[in-house]
């Protein structure tokens, strides 16, 4: 259900409007001001303070403040107050997910901000918003894997990127970091950028008195297929070997590489002897996307070049479980050129010969395919498409058919649209291991870290 109401803060300071707010509501609402010039105790900022951070850039900084505060407060249902500015206030609206309450007055207000309103104080029961910005999903993020702090490992720790993603995720305090590398030059590259890294646990492995274990792991692991005692002592001594050792081990719960390595060298040494789940035949990666207030998962879009029908099955699979764990009940679209019936060919066989497999390994899994993107997103096109479908006009996990269309689609849409992705994660291991691309920011560190934390539960 719903949590918030906005109002603009004119319609706040009317005394009829606000009459009928306590006439119906009495104590049972919490109101937060956004910003005033008194000392209301739920003040957040006062104007000059956000027009500051505005004026400099911080957009993001005012809104997450927000945010903050907004999910402090305990209360069943919140009233907002806006700030003033009705720019702003649609921007904090989004990202709050609250629908403006406003006065029959200043009704046309929202629909020039083209945002959802409503005028009867009666209706607020009855409404039900599901917008997610990219900002409210990363909040998200934060509060989910703090539930249960994990320890993540980072092997990368020569890369600045990487230490700056750690001074962030230590200081929310919803991860465990251990960063592997020399600790002297960690600590000095560290103070040179200004950064506090001292909850951080590190390990240099050229040095740990955990080479011999790990190498005689390695070796009882992997002497079936050739591997002798001294080769498993090098190759431990590798940063990746060495983390995903520690993931194997329980002693992190994850592990994120790739800032300056390839997905082949993060994903050999998981492959090699974390293995992958019972049942799954490939590892996938898929990729979540937020735009338009939505939140969707794309897969296979790092891993299989030309994936089988059984292949395209596991990923599906393996993507339904990755929305479950983010909170998401899947709706899955197995896609194609064809819709239904309406093509034929090889690639619309591989797709329907997917879906059956799909359908007879998870038979409660609400699935739809061959069916085009369009037809999979659109409720409009689904109902002259599929009109009796549970997924078409409603899906939330797409299957590519192969690698190309996977990769190219989810760059598209992230370039195009502005869209927030996350990702590759890895899918079907049988412990988190993700990957990162090597021209990633220091935000998609931090939340692929957030997402390994959160899969390591």
């Amino acid at each position: 259900m719903l949590k918030a109401i906005y109002i603009f803060k004119n319609d706040y300071e009317n005394s009829e409007f606000r009459a009928k707010l306590n006439s119906k509501f009495a104590q049972s609402v919490t109101f937060l001001p956004i910003s005033f010039d008194n000392q209301d105790n739920f003040r957040v900022f006062n104007p000059d303070e956000a027009i500051n951070l505005l004026q400099n850039g911080k957009e993001n900084e005012l809104i997450k403040a927000v945010m903050a505060k907004f999910d402090s407060i305990k209360a069943e249902f919140i009233i907002v107050v806006g700030s003033g500015d009705e720019l702003l206030d649609s921007v904090l609206a989004r990202n709050l997910n609250a629908p403006f309450l406003l006065s029959k007055q200043n009704a046309h207000k929202a629909k020039l901000l083209g945002f959802k309103s409503i005028c009867d104080i009666d209706e607020i029961s009855n409404l039900q918003s599901n917008y997610i910005t990219p900002l409210k999903f990363e909040t998200l993020l934060y509060q989910k894997a703090a539930q249960k702090p994990k320890r993540v490992v980072l092997p990368e720790s020569d890369d600045d990127r990487i230490l700056k993603a750690c001074d962030i995720l230590l200081r929310s305090n919803a991860v465990g970091i251990t960063l592997l590398g020399d600790k002297g030059q960690i600590s000095q590259r560290a103070n040179e950028l200004g950064l506090n890294l001292d909850k951080a646990d590190i390990i240099n492995p050229a040095t740990s008195d955990l080479i011999d274990e790990f190498a005689t792991t390695l070796y009882e692991l992997r002497k079936s297929k050739g591997m002798e005692l001294a080769q498993a002592k090098e190759l431990i001594k590798d940063r990746t070997y060495f983390g995903t050792m520690l993931v194997y081990k329980g002693l992190a719960n994850a592990m994120v590489s790739g800032a300056s390595t390839t997905t082949a060298q993060t994903i050999r040494p998981a492959l090699q002897f974390v293995k992958t789940k019972p049942g799954v035949t490939s590892v996938s990666g898929s990729f979540i996307m937020c735009a338009n207030g939505q939140i969707h998962f794309y897969a296979d879009c790092a891993i299989m070049p030309n994936p089988t029908p059984k292949d395209l099955a596991g990923a599906a699979i393996a993507t339904a479980a990755t929305a479950r764990e983010f909170g998401f009940e899947p709706k899955v679209a197995m896609l194609s050129y064809s819709t239904g019936d309406s093509g034929s060919g090889p690639s619309v066989d591989a797709i329907i010969e997917a879906t059956k497999i799909l359908k007879e390994l998870d038979p409660s899994l609400d699935v739809e395919g061959p069916i085009q993107f369009d037809a999979a997103i659109d409720p409009v096109v689904a109902a002259k498409k599929l009109p009796n479908s549970k997924v078409a006009g409603n899906a939330n996990v797409f299957i590519f058919p192969d690698l190309n269309c996977g990769n190219i689609c989810y760059k598209a849409v992230q370039r195009t649209a502005n869209a927030l992705a996350i990702g590759p994660i890895l899918q079907g291991l049988n412990k988190p291991i993700n990957d990162l691309s090597r021209g990633c920011l220091v935000e998609d560190i931090v939340n692929t870290v957030l997402i390994s934390a959160i899969q390591g539960e």
